[in-house]
């Protein structure tokens, strides 16, 4: 078993913020720390995030959740018809300047990275999804819309089946403080619109946020 079960919520290029709450968290071998998607578009180094995330892989556990995001950029580069609209209306325009204006030079590893990003995740006491799921189905029959696209609203869903606490991104707090339901936390603190981003210590509870310019604060809830 993990020594920790980690998570951060949605980073959009917030370069800066990612550093900061991983330096805090300082994720070791034995830890386990899952990505909720998002990484791109937004905010403004795409690129800069993902060189980050393809070297944690070399300090602890990871997994990387597939955000609607990534899967925009992904659509993007097989269908240039719908690039004007990642481009334009979905923040792709600053994932674009971030790889040179073209996505020609996205290298071959942060495509690579991107296309093996999983849908779904779970451990012994936790599930994890970018966005949403249906509370009577389990992870292999979930949507793919529904894990990928659907917001939180009110109400919020029901337990899991699978009875195990699920963690999501996706749906921005704007309070800058991440939701928790009892049966579902929400680590999306809209760090690109002048939030937070959020890592959290799921067994401890301590959050670690940081700004778009790096600045950390840290919480405990446990």
């Amino acid at each position: 078993m993990p020594q920790r079960t980690l998570a951060i919520g949605d980073i959009h290029g917030c370069a800066e913020a990612l550093d900061a709450v991983l330096a805090a968290m300082a994720p070791q071998r034995d830890d386990l720390l899952v990505l909720l998607g998002d990484y791109v578009d937004r905010g403004p180094d795409s690129r800069r995030v993902v060189e980050r995330i393809l070297r944690l892989s070399d300090q602890c556990q990871l997994v990387t959740l597939l955000g609607n995001h990534e899967m925009m950029l992904l659509a993007a580069l097989e269908d240039r018809l719908l690039l004007p609209v990642w481009r334009d209306t979905c923040g792709g325009a600053a994932t674009m300047a971030s790889y040179g204006g073209n996505l020609s030079d996205l290298p071959a590893d942060h495509l690579a990275f991107i296309e093996n990003c999983p849908l779904y995740f779970e451990t012994d006491r936790y599930v994890f999804v970018h966005a949403n799921y249906e509370p009577e189905r389990p992870l292999e029959q979930q949507p793919s819309d529904r894990l990928l696209w659907t917001h939180l609203s009110d109400p919020l869903p029901a337990p899991h089946c699978s009875g195990k606490m699920v963690i999501v991104g996706h749906t921005p707090q704007i309070s800058g403080e991440y939701l928790d339901a009892g049966h579902l936390l929400c680590l999306d603190t809209h760090c690109y619109g002048g939030g937070w981003l959020t890592g959290l210590d799921l067994d401890a509870r301590i959050a670690w946020q940081a700004d778009q310019r790096g600045q950390l604060r840290v919480r405990s809830d446990g």
